[in-house]
This record gives structure tokens, C-alpha cells and sequence, in this order.
């Protein structure tokens, strides 16, 4: 058996302050960089991502991979055309060479599912199309996806699975592309596609509320997985919770549901979806401003362990460029001794410490580059690194980081801030042990994040507190301005409980036949 396998991946902010350029996927900082060819497999296949589980699983059942492309970029705004362009390009040559060389069997994408392009609102609707129209409409073809993909139909109808990541953080990235490589084998040998239903939800869900290690999210992912159990022929429920700062008609919540039997799969749908929206009012997000936040993180000082701050609106997992100093000053001013900010994107501050040195005092403006508005601050030079590590922590262990020349600095009373020449959201405790910093002995550590965090911090936090302070990964999507999305959408959940009745009302309601590959 022949299967080819490759990889497109981008989470994409319609108000981002940077459009996402080639380099980006070339060089991505905390993931590995661009793979094409012959080398995708060996470089891929020990780390966290979805590709590594689904070539696991391709190589247990004894397959042959083709390579085509892999690529992923860390969220910012919408991908410029000559990026999307050359990657899709690269992706459909390599499945032409493969044609040529022989029989292929199926086709297995790790996609993300919330990329926009400068041309194309959907981009993996797009990349799907051409894929379609290089290997025909039967090639049996399954993808997995982010949940915070903003499905679209068009998704759902041109792969013949799609298998969302069940976890917020994401610790189970391999699962979901080992699930989606078992789901292609099952595909190849039914000889057809399954039916599917196709379902949307009419509210947004803030990503803070989205996390699945706490209701009412970890509930809803139960029932999820109880409706899935309780079909005899479901093949899956793939539940996208969406990503709320792409600013096209599909940005918001949706579902797939894949069966045996068409009645089985709208059945499904209808079940989970109305489970969903009777939860909106749950959904609901609490934050504090940034001087309440450190105050209450000052206040809740405790020798069980740190007080986390998630500075979760700079969040570069989510858009943001990591490099906003809101927190950062409100810290210093506050004078939290012993706390450290991870991290702060300014390339041309971390040059500045490299050429002062260990040890140096220097005048910095820092960061601010996205926002115009940057700390000016007198620094010392703690420690100095090339920005290259391992990851370690549950989501992302075995990953390859570069993060360019980095520093330790301290500012004001003992505020510790590490400076990367590249941005990353700050998931991983490694990060902060590659500069010298053991994260379970800080006071408070502020990360920016919204929740990926939670993973490998929330273990050791003896508090954890989010923050807004200014950037663009609002916890409020309704403030954007937004002009295409589509009509009646609700951009925060309500506060009021949906009745019975208006949950079934609140999913727009699509079957997607068998046959329609």
C-alpha cells in the first residue's frame, strides 16, 4: 500500500499587526521548520505533531510513504499569496511525481483548518480542491485538524474524514494524526466514502472558555465522546470549537459528523450540536486588567508554587506578534521582585544585550514593535543564549525550538524578562530552563499565552490569573470590526440559559451525502 503524506498549517488573525510571510514557514521558531522531499519522514517523525502519529501508524500497517510538504507558521495574519502559493505548489507537484511513479492509495494532510490567505478566506477549502483536481475524486483522502479550525463545508466535503485534535492545550497532536492515518486505511478498505453531516453553531466561544481541562469544556468533550461510543457505525465527530479573529462568513463553531448511513450521521450531528448550544451561557469569560492581575498575583504569593499570569491577549499562538509590553510595565511598576515575563519578541533589543554581554547595563526600548508603544527601560544582562532548545513539556516534547539570540534581563526591582529574536507562544517550561531560570522556583511567571500553558505550567502553578492587557488576541472578539461574517452569528456566548427549543434552532443544519465526495 502507498500513501502519501504531508502538511500545510496556519492559524491565521484577520487583525494581526503582520501579514505571515515564507520565511515564516521556513524558519517558525518553536516547531520545525519547512520539509519537503525526501527528508520529511525522518524529520518529522519524532516529534509532536499530527503527521508524526499518522506516519506511526502508516508504517505499523506496513505502507509505503511518499513524501510530499510540511509546513506550519506560527499564528499572525492572513498568509501572503506567494507563501500559500509556493507551499500548495509544492504539496500538488510532489502527488503529480507520485502519480507518475505509480499507483497511490490514499492521502493523509495534517492541516490546521483556520488559515486564511491574502486570496483565498478558506485556504484549506482551497488547498483541498487542488488536491482533488491533481489525484481525482475517488483518491481516498483524510486530514486532521486544530479544533480551533473554522470548518467549512467545503472542508468537510473534499476529505473523506476530518479528525480535530480532542484536547485545549493540545497534548494529544500524534493521537489525532494516528486516528486520522487508521480512519484512511479504513477508508481504503470500505471501498467508499461514509456519509456526513455538516452542522455550525450561531455563537462564538472565547478561547479561554475553549480549554479542555476544566468545564464546561471538559464536559461537552464527554459527551462528545459518548455520542461517538454510542453509534455502531460512526466513524467519527469531529468538533472544531473555532478560531473567532478570521473575519469570514465560516469563522465560528462546527462539527462533522461521519457514519455508515446518511440518517445515522445527520442524527449524530443534531444530538451534539444541540448539546452544545444548550451549554452557551457557560461559555461565558472572566478576565482581569493588567494592574488587577498583578495586584492579585502580588496578594496570592504562596510557597506552593507560582502564581501564573497569562497574558492572554498577546498571545502569539493566537495572532499575536509577543511583544506588547502592557504587562510588562505594569509589573515593573508595581515592583513584583522576582517575577519573569516569557517572553518578549524585539530582535533588535536581543542583539543590543548580545553585544553589551553578560553582565552589561544598557538603555533598551523594548519591544512594542507591533503596537508602537515599547517599554524604555535601563537593563542588566543576566544571561545569553542562541535560542535553540528541546522542548519538553506535554505538548510539544521532542520539537526542535530556535528562537535566535536570546536574553535574560532584569529591569526595575527584580522583573526578569526574556527577550527572543523570534516569537513563540509560551507553552513549555523549557524555554525558561534554557536561560537559567527554573520556573517551579519564581514567585509569578507571566506567559504569553491564552491557555496551552495550562499543560505544563498548571502543574506547578499555585495560582493561575488571566490577563487583558493590550494586544490583539482580544478575549473579547466582539470589540473587532469585523464585516463578513455571516448574519445572525452571535460573538459571545449570552448570558441567559438557551431553552430546549432555541439550542435545536441555534445550529444551522447541513447533510452532506455519501456520494459527494
Amino acid at each position: 500500500m502507498r500513501l502519501a503524506v504531508g502538511g500545510f498549517l496556519h492559524e491565521s488573525h484577520s487583525f494581526a499587526p503582520r501579514p505571515t510571510t515564507y520565511d515564516e514557514f521556513v524558519h517558525p521558531g518553536g516547531f520545525p521548520g519547512l520539509q519537503h522531499g525526501a527528508g520529511l519522514i525522518a524529520a518529522m517523525r519524532d516529534t509532536a505533531m499530527p503527521i508524526a502519529g499518522a506516519i506511526a501508524e502508516a508504517e505499523e500497517a506496513g505502507a509505503s510513504l511518499v513524501p510530499l510538504a510540511w509546513a506550519i507558521a506560527n499564528p499572525a495574519g492572513p498568509v501572503e499569496t506567494e507563501a500559500f502559493e509556493r507551499i500548495a505548489a509544492l504539496i500538488c507537484a510532489e502527488l503529480s511525481l507520485a502519480l507518475s511513479a505509480g499507483r497511490l492509495d490514499g492521502v493523509y494532510l495534517d492541516l490546521h483548518g483556520a488559515m486564511l490567505s491574502e486570496c483565498f478566506a478558506d485556504a484549506e477549502g482551497e488547498l483541498l480542491r487542488r488536491v482533488r483536481a491533481v489525484v481525482g475524486e475517488a483518491m481516498p483522502l483524510t486530514i486532521s485538524l486544530d479544533p480551533h479550525a473554522n470548518l467549512t463545508e467545503a472542508m468537510v466535503r473534499r476529505a473523506d474524514a476530518a479528525v480535530p485534535f480532542r484536547t485545549y492545550p493540545h497534548v494529544d497532536m500524534r493521537a489525532a494524526g494516528a486516528q486520522a492515518m487508521r480512519l484512511l486505511l479504513a477508508r481504503i478498505a470500505r471501498g467508499g466514502p461514509w456519509a456526513r453531516a455538516f452542522r455550525q453553531l450561531d455563537f462564538w466561544i472565547p478561547l479561554g472558555s475553549q480549554c479542555t481541562l476544566m468545564p464546561p469544556m471538559s464536559e461537552v468533550m464527554a459527551e462528545r465522546a459518548r455520542l461517538a461510543a454510542a453509534g455502531a457505525g460512526v466513524a467519527e465527530l469531529a468538533f472544531c470549537f473555532g478560531f473567532p479573529y478570521a473575519d469570514f462568513p465560516d469563522c465560528g463553531v462546527a462539527l462533522a459528523a461521519y457514519a455508515e448511513t446518511q440518517p445515522e450521521a445527520d442524527a449524530l450531528a443534531d444530538a451534539f450540536a444541540a448539546h452544545v448550544a444548550g451549554r452557551e451561557s457557560d461559555f461565558v469569560q472572566q478576565v482581569l486588567d493588567a494592574p488587577a492581575a498583578v495586584a492579585e498575583a502580588i496578594r496570592a504569593q504562596s510557597p506552593a508554587g507560582p502564581v501564573v499570569i497569562a497574558d492572554t491577549q498577546d498571545n502569539p499562538g493566537g495572532g499575536g506578534h509577543g511583544d506588547t509590553t502592557g504587562l510588562l510595565a505594569e509589573l515593573v511598576r508595581q515592583e513584583a521582585r522576582g517575577a519573569v515575563l516569557c517572553l518578549i519578541n524585539d530582535a533588535d533589543s536581543a542583539r543590543a544585550c548580545h553585544a553589551a554581554g553578560q553582565g552589561a547595563q544598557l538603555a533598551l526600548r523594548l519591544g512594542g514593535k507591533s503596537d508602537g508603544v515599547p517599554l524604555a527601560c535601563p537593563a542588566r544582562v543576566l544571561a545569553l543564549t542562541d535560542g535553540r532548545f528541546t522542548l519538553t513539556g506535554p505538548m510539544g516534547a521532542g520539537n526542535p525550538a530556535d528562537l535566535g539570540p536570546t536574553a535574560l534581563i532584569e529591569i526595575g526591582a527584580g522583573v526578569r524578562v526574556i527577550v527572543t529574536s523570534r516569537k513563540m507562544q509560551a507553552y513549555d517550561q523549557a524555554i525558561l530552563r534554557h536561560v537559567g531560570i527554573e520556573p517551579s522556583e519564581c514567585p509569578i511567571i507571566a506567559l504569553k499565552s491564552s491557555v496551552h500553558f495550562r499543560a505544563d505550567f498548571g502543574p506547578i502553578a499555585a495560582r493561575v490569573i488571566v490577563a487583558a492587557a493590550p494586544g490583539p488576541v482580544v478575549a473579547d472578539p466582539a470589540t473587532l470590526t469585523f464585516a463578513n461574517l455571516r448574519p445572525g452569528l452571535r460573538l459571545r456566548p449570552q448570558l441567559a440559559p438557551s431553552s430546549p427549543a432555541s439550542a435545536a434552532q441555534t445550529a444551522s443544519a447541513r447533510g452532506i451525502g455519501a456520494t459527494a465526495p
